[in-house]
């Protein structure tokens, strides 16, 4: 059933999987659905994003203190772009022209021309900064910072703090939904999700988690991906070993999808017809069928997958 269900996906995309302690990248053809290269990086690969053209891959290495830049036709290293040190998680701007990085080391977010591949600002933030959230428009950056507890809010033009807002324990990530109407902060030690509006920079909801058999410090949330029409948000829950998937008019969580161990990042393929999970402890990632909530595959890769960013070929 797999098979067929796999047989002919309407678009190919390539997947870029960073590999935290194998200093690695595992490249995956979504056609073939497997692994079809595994590439040597920095050190403590995290955070990875792919150009807006689809030339290059943006990859953290944390323990390097540098973005290395590889080429997706040479799969080579090409460069580095100027981040601070341990670089944990970046997102791009709208436009593609600017790479907004959280160092983990000297709280800043630091921001970097693409195309020059020089460092235009850098913005303190809380202790420990990593989710990494911007607008549709392009003119609010988020930040979350683990240890201070905060979503930082930031306008891109003037590179200032404009709010601060206290969520739960260890901030993880953080996403905009499509339009814009809300901002969402996962919280890995609180177990929530907390639904914040972006113009009184209130939290207004929070989504909690309950998984038979599992106790409460099982579930972290950890990374979020909304389909593009906004109505469902896929929310990774670390060692639950779940995905959670969440109405988001009603906030109601539809469903669990089990996949692999301490899934942590997520990513669909342009076309939204797959959902791919990275799952940190059994080393590999999960395919997810996002039409009908079926997991269908899963594709070993390297050791402790972090991130996933998909790619058009």
């Amino acid at each position: 059933m797999a098979a067929l269900l796999l047989a002919s996906p309407a678009h190919a995309f390539t997947a870029y999987v960073s590999n935290e302690k194998g200093n690695s990248v595992t490249v995956i053809d979504t056609d073939k659905m497997e692994a079809i290269k595994t590439v040597k990086v920095g050190r403590r690969p995290r955070g990875i994003e792919i150009s807006k053209d689809n030339s290059e891959v943006y990859i953290c290495a944390g323990d390097d203190d540098t973005i290395q830049v590889l080429d997706t036709k040479t799969l080579k290293i090409t460069g580095n772009l100027p981040s601070g040190p341990d670089p944990e998680l970046m997102i791009l701007s709208p436009d593609g022209k600017t790479v907004y990085v959280s160092n983990e080391n000297d709280n800043l977010v630091t921001m970097i021309d693409t195309k020059t591949k020089r460092r235009i600002g850098d913005v303190p933030v809380g202790v420990e900064p990593e989710g990494m959230a911007v607008s549709p428009d392009g003119r609010i950056l988020v930040n979350t910072s683990e240890t201070t507890n905060m979503a930082h809010l930031i306008d891109t033009q003037t590179k200032q703090i404009i709010a601060n807002v206290l969520v739960d324990a260890r901030p993880r990530f953080a996403a905009f939904k499509p339009d814009a109407s809300e901002l969402w902060v996962s919280s890995e030690i609180g177990g929530t999700v907390a639904i914040i509006d972006p113009q009184s920079h209130k939290v207004t909801q929070k989504i909690r988690f309950e998984i038979p058999g599992l106790s409460k410090e099982a579930i972290q949330p950890i990374g979020i991906a909304f389909t593009n029409d906004g109505k469902r948000a896929f929310v990774a829950l670390g060692p639950a070993n779940r995905v959670a998937v969440i109405d988001t008019a009603t906030k109601k969580i539809e469903k669990y999808l089990l996949v692999g161990q301490r899934v942590w990042h997520l990513a669909f393929t342009p076309d939204e017809k797959y959902l791919l999970t990275a799952n940190g402890v059994s080393n590999d990632i999960s395919i997810v069928e996002a039409a009908s909530l079926k997991v269908l595959k899963s594709i070993p890769v390297g050791a402790f997958p972090w991130g996933i960013a998909v790619a058009t070929k």
